[in-house]
């Protein structure tokens, strides 16, 4: 059987990190920052977008920014052509 997350990054799911800032409820001069990883789809990002549909309806700290980063996990692997021959012993 073949995992759930193995075959979704066959569908081309990626780490995708997410690092967010957001203003403390009590102090709102002060940025806080918090981490979150998933495996995302990119361009559309449904699972962080879920996420931060959560946030913004639960979490009373509010959203100052939120930068993306992802790297697909499985990519097809790098082939250079090499004219030549090595003979060891």
């Amino acid at each position: 059987m073949v995992s759930t997350d193995f075959r979704r990054r066959m569908q081309g799911y990626g780490l995708t990190t997410a690092n967010i800032l957001y203003r403390l409820p009590d102090h709102p001069s002060f940025l806080q920052t918090f981490i979150w990883q998933h495996l995302d789809l990119q361009p559309q990002f449904p699972e962080l977008k879920k996420f931060l549909d959560f946030w913004r309806r639960e979490i009373d700290g509010a959203l100052h920014s939120v930068v993306v980063s992802h790297c697909g996990l499985i990519k097809p692997s790098e082939f250079r052509a090499v004219d030549g021959e090595f003979w060891l012993n």
